[in-house]
């Protein structure tokens, strides 16, 4: 697939979930990642939080413990407002508990660079 070109209006995804929510006993956030990329997605990268609390206002500092299991992970995708919207099924699918947001952003830069992928 060739390089997308990204300018001007867009839209910011953001996908706020727990560290340890998972897909088939895989990692949502690496679930989601590998299926937005299929799904031809501009780019997505995953966040990984030091502390916060959802819905349920669980704070997930409580302990050593707990902070290690369930950090907060936001992935964040910015992609035309058609792409986003071909995605949200598949986050209404995969996504049980979490937080979706979607707010008009302006690209002013988006580009490959010029570094070669690292050799596999």
């Amino acid at each position: 697939m060739g390089h997308r070109v990204l300018e001007g209006d867009q839209t910011l995804l953001r996908i706020f979930l727990g560290e340890s929510d998972r897909w088939h006993g895989r990692p949502l956030h690496l679930a989601l990642l590998e299926r937005l990329r299929k799904e031809g997605a501009a780019g997505v990268t995953v966040l990984r939080g030091i502390a916060g609390f959802g819905a349920r206002s669980v704070v997930h500092t409580t302990s050593i413990l707990r902070l290690s299991e369930d950090l907060p992970i936001v992935l964040e995708l910015v992609d035309t407002p058609e792409h986003v919207e071909r995605l949200l099924p598949i986050l209404d699918e995969m996504v049980s508990e979490g937080l979706v947001t979607m707010e008009k952003v302006r690209v002013v830069k988006y580009a490959p660079g010029t570094r070669t992928p690292a050799a596999r």
